[in-house]
């Protein structure tokens, strides 16, 4: 009888394995099964092929075949899910530069409770960031031109309608032939400015920076941007590192994208010569407001000029190319956040940058 029980209960293994076996050869998505000892003990056909895996990389420790997934932290976010039995979520870059979200599922043994492994996931998305990409150039060529035109424009105007309003008081037997003309000139440009006011309320409606929050993951925001970021990321060969301790905020997601987007780009555009940019981003709680840190090791702002980089169109005098307008949006959403930001610099030993947004 014993015998028998034994009998089913490996043909019951063996045939739980060929249905395992079955659904690794068939599936079209890059799967990995990693034992609790940390080795690979399988990989679907897609994965061989996106991560350069062959049969020979079975058995093998995962330290040994990380560096085919171009993501350093692989092993350690593979620790993390076999202790917390939680699910990790990641977006990474394999070795052909494309993108994959990330998926690691812990397998459980139910009997005694603890994992035995992980299961890991990706599903390219590179089509994605392609977008968040061309989203990110959109949304800032969107608040350029809508700060051109509420600043500069309107300046203009309101500068040649007190022109008109000087031609007006000169005596009429000195503008002999001219009135017809004004009048069709001041009735154009009063048109004009009416249409730029409501531009500008329905700019206030639809664009407001207090617009509606929402609860948000800082270190999510931070990788969101460092995927919109990774030629410039890849090129410059800089290290982004993070120390979160309030790992979420209130405030609007597309807003503080932008917000982290511009500080971060500038940490990288404005690195000093010779040296690979170092950008460390930190969350800590300060009174009624959760800061969030930028410190960079670039080339610094003198001190009489950290001011004036929040100034509209200012631009550090390095000959890096740019609108000037970054640091002003930043400010701008900020403070109509209630919230401030404050830079700490000295030429040559790099920049902090210190968002304060009101803790939710």
């Amino acid at each position: 009888m014993a015998a028998a029980d034994d009998r089913n209960h490996i043909d019951v293994l063996i045939s739980k394995n060929d249905e395992l076996e079955n659904y690794f050869r068939n599936t079209i998505i890059p799967q990995l099964f990693v034992d609790g000892n940390l080795v690979l003990k399988k990989f679907t056909p897609p994965a061989m092929k996106q991560f350069n895996l062959s049969a020979a990389d079975l058995g093998k420790p995962v330290e040994e075949v990380q560096d085919n997934f171009r993501f350093p932290n692989l092993l350690a976010n593979i620790r993390e899910v076999m202790d917390s039995h939680e699910i990790l979520e990641k977006e990474i870059q394999t070795t052909d530069y494309r993108w994959y979200q990330m998926n690691i599922l812990p397998y459980i043994n139910f009997t005694t409770g603890k994992s035995d492994g992980v299961i890991i996931t990706f599903v390219e998305i590179s089509a994605r960031i392609t977008d968040l990409k061309e989203q990110e150039k959109l949304i800032a060529d969107h608040e350029i031109l809508l700060d051109t035109i509420s600043h500069d424009v309107n300046n203009a105007l309101t500068t040649v309608l007190l022109g008109m309003e000087q031609l007006k008081s000169i005596p009429p037997e000195h503008l002999a032939g001219f009135p017809s003309t004004l009048a069709m000139v001041d009735r154009s440009l009063n048109k004009m400015k009416v249409i730029l006011n409501e531009l500008f309320e329905s700019r206030k409606k639809t664009h407001s920076y207090s617009a509606a929050g929402e609860r948000l993951s800082i270190e999510n925001i931070v990788e969101d941007v460092r995927l919109s970021l990774s030629d410039e990321i890849n090129s410059s060969g800089a290290a982004i590192k993070t120390d979160i301790q309030v790992i979420e905020v209130y405030f609007s997601r597309r807003k503080l994208r932008s917000v982290l987007y511009n500080l971060i780009s500038n940490a990288i555009k404005y690195c000093a010569p010779g040296r690979a940019p170092h950008i460390l981003v930190t969350t800590y709680a300060k009174d009624e407001y959760t800061v969030i840190a930028i410190k960079d090791n670039g080339v610094g702002i003198a001190p009489d000029k950290q001011e004036l980089i929040f100034s509209k169109y200012h631009r550090l005098e390095n000959g890096i190319q740019g609108s000037g307008i970054g640091l002003y949006l930043v400010r701008e959403i900020v403070k109509m956040g209630g919230g401030k930001i404050t830079v700490e610099s000295e030429p040559d030993k790099g920049a902090s940058f210190k968002v304060y947004l009101k803790s939710a």
